[in-house]
C-alpha cells in the first residue's frame, strides 16, 4: 500500500513522483555479492537507472559497483556521481566516431566491441589521441543454454561477433592500431525466471571463453560473463535469492579456468534491474473518474510518458498498483477479509492518445479524485525508459531517500539548442 508519508511526500514535491530508497539499493547489491565468488567485478549498468545518486550509493564501499555506460549521457551520469573514468567499460552496438573521441578524450579506456567495424573505429579515434584502448570482444554465442528469459545470443543479433566467425576473425582482432584485446564480453540473456537457467547461461558462457582461448588464441586477461539477475518489475513482488549461484560459478571456473584463483583472470558480470528494480516505487495522483460503457477510468497523471518502457513496443505493462489503503495489488484489506470491495479499473494516463492505459483492469477500491497510487518495484527503467518527451508533459520529479529522509530532490528537464549547421 502507499506508505505513511507518501501523500506529503507529495504534496511537497509534487506528482508524478519516483521515490527511490538508496538503502534498498545497497541491500541489492550487498545480496548479489553474497551470491557472487568473492573476487568478482561488479559492473551496474546504467541503462536500467542513471541517476547519478543511485550510481554513487552503489559505487560506495568495498563492495562498490564499477559503471558500464552504453551513451554520452550514461556516461555524463558516471563521472558526475565520481566514477573513475579509468574503471568504466563503455559498451553498445552503436558507438559513433565522436562518442568514442569523447569517451576516450574523459579517460576512459575499456570498450566492449561487437564487431570489427565497431573495433576499427575505435582503433582510429584511439590512435588520433595517442590513446590505447583496452577491448572485450562481445561474444555472440552460437547456442543457448536457458530456454526462459529475454534472449539476448544464439541468434542473428546486432549484438556481438557470431562465434562461428571468430577464428577466421582474429587475427585481425588482434591487429588493430591504437587498441589491445584483452577479454571477452558475453551477455546471453536478460531477467533469468530461474537460477538453473542463470547458472546453465553463465556455465556455457566459461566454457565457450575458455574453448576461444585454447582454440583460437583470444587473449583472456577480463571476462565479464553478462548479467540475466531478475527482479519483479511494476508488480509486487520480492528480489530472488540466489543460494546456489556462488558454488555452481566456482565450479565452472574451477574446472575451465582454474587460474581466476590467483587473480590472474578477472571475472565480471553486471545488473541494471536486480540492483536498481525495487529500490523505487512511483507516486501518482488519481485527478479524474469516469464511467464509459460499463468500464470505470481513473486518470492519472502518470502515463506512458513516466512509466512506460514497453509503450513503444505496443506491450501493455503487467502492472499492479498499491492503493491509498490496504493491501498489495489492490487487496484493501491487507488479507483480512474486510475492507472497501474491489473493482476493475482502468488506469489511464494524461495523454492524448488511446495507447496512455497503464493497467486495463487494476483491482482497487472504487477511486475518487485525489487518491494517491504507489506502482512498487519501478526502480528500474522508470522515467529514461519512458516516453518522457511525448506531449511535453513535465518530467516526474526523482527522490532520493536514506535512512527514510529525502537527501535530493530532483527533476529531468528537456530543451532544444541550437546546433551549428556551417552555414555562413
Amino acid at each position: 500500500m502507499t506508505r505513511p508519508g507518501d501523500r506529503e511526500l507529495v504534496a511537497r514535491h509534487g506528482s508524478p513522483l519516483y521515490v527511490y530508497d538508496l538503502d534498498r539499493a545497497v541491500a541489492a547489491r550487498d545480496a548479489l555479492r553474497e551470491a557472487l565468488p568473492e573476487s568478482f567485478t561488479l559492473f551496474y549498468s546504467l541503462k536500467a537507472n542513471p541517476h547519478p545518486g543511485l550510481v554513487r550509493a552503489l559505487a560506495e564501499g568495498p563492495g562498490g559497483c564499477r559503471a558500464e555506460v552504453c551513451s554520452p549521457g550514461e556516461l555524463a551520469n558516471a563521472l558526475e556521481a565520481g566514477q573513475e573514468p579509468g574503471r568504466i567499460l563503455y559498451s553498445g552496438p552503436g558507438k559513433t566516431a565522436e562518442e568514442m573521441t569523447a569517451a576516450l578524450a574523459a579517460g576512459v579506456r575499456t570498450f566492449s566491441v561487437e564487431s570489427l567495424g565497431d573495433l576499427e573505429r575505435l582503433g582510429a579515434q584511439a590512435t588520433a589521441l595517442g590513446a590505447v584502448a583496452e577491448v572485450l570482444v562481445r561474444v555472440n554465442s552460437a547456442a543457448a543454454a536457458a530456454t526462459t528469459s529475454i534472449r539476448m545470443t544464439g541468434t542473428p543479433s546486432q549484438f556481438g561477433i557470431d562465434a562461428e566467425t571468430l577464428p577466421e576473425l582474429m587475427p585481425r582482432l588482434l591487429a588493430v592500431p591504437g587498441t589491445r584485446v584483452v577479454g571477452a564480453h558475453f551477455f546471453p540473456l536478460s531477467n533469468s525466471r530461474d537460477e538453473d537457467s542463470l547458472i546453465a547461461e553463465f556455465t556455457a558462457t566459461i566454457e565457450s571463453a575458455a574453448r576461444l582461448e585454447r582454440e583460437h588464441g583470444l587473449p583472456l586477461q577480463v571476462l565479464d560473463i553478462g548479467g540475466g539477475f531478475a527482479a519483479p518489475y511494476s508488480v509486487p513482488g520480492e528480489r530472488p535469492v540466489y543460494t546456489l549461484l556462488r558454488t555452481a560459478l566456482e565450479k565452472a571456473l574451477d574446472e575451465h579456468l582454474p587460474r581466476w584463483r590467483d587473480g590472474s583472470l578477472e571475472i565480471a558480470c553486471e545488473s541494471g534491474r536486480y540492483l536498481a528494480g525495487d529500490c523505487g516505487r512511483l507516486l501518482t495522483t488519481v485527478t479524474n473518474v469516469k464511467h464509459s460503457r460499463g468500464k470505470t477510468f481513473a486518470i492519472l497523471d502518470a502515463g506512458i510518458n513516466t512509466l512506460g518502457g514497453m509503450a513503444g513496443l505496443g506491450r501493455l505493462l503487467p502492472l499492479a498498483v498499491e492503493p491509498r489503503s490496504g493491501g498489495t495489488d489492490g487487496s484493501a484489506d491487507g488479507g483480512s477479509g474486510e475492507g472497501p470491495e474491489l473493482t476493475n479499473v482502468v488506469l489511464a494516463g494524461p495523454l492524448c492518445t488511446p495507447g496512455d492505459q497503464l493497467a486495463k483492469a487494476a483491482r482497487i477500491p472504487a477511486p475518487v479524485p485525489g487518491d494517491v497510487l504507489a506502482v512498487p518495484n519501478v526502480g528500474a527503467y522508470g522515467p529514461t525508459a519512458s516516453l518522457l518527451l511525448f506531449l511535453g508533459r513535465p518530467a516526474p520529479a526523482e527522490l532520493l531517500l536514506r535512512d527514510g529522509e529525502v537527501v535530493s530532490a530532483s527533476r529531468l528537464i528537456t530543451s532544444r539548442a541550437e546546433i551549428d549547421t556551417g552555414a555562413r
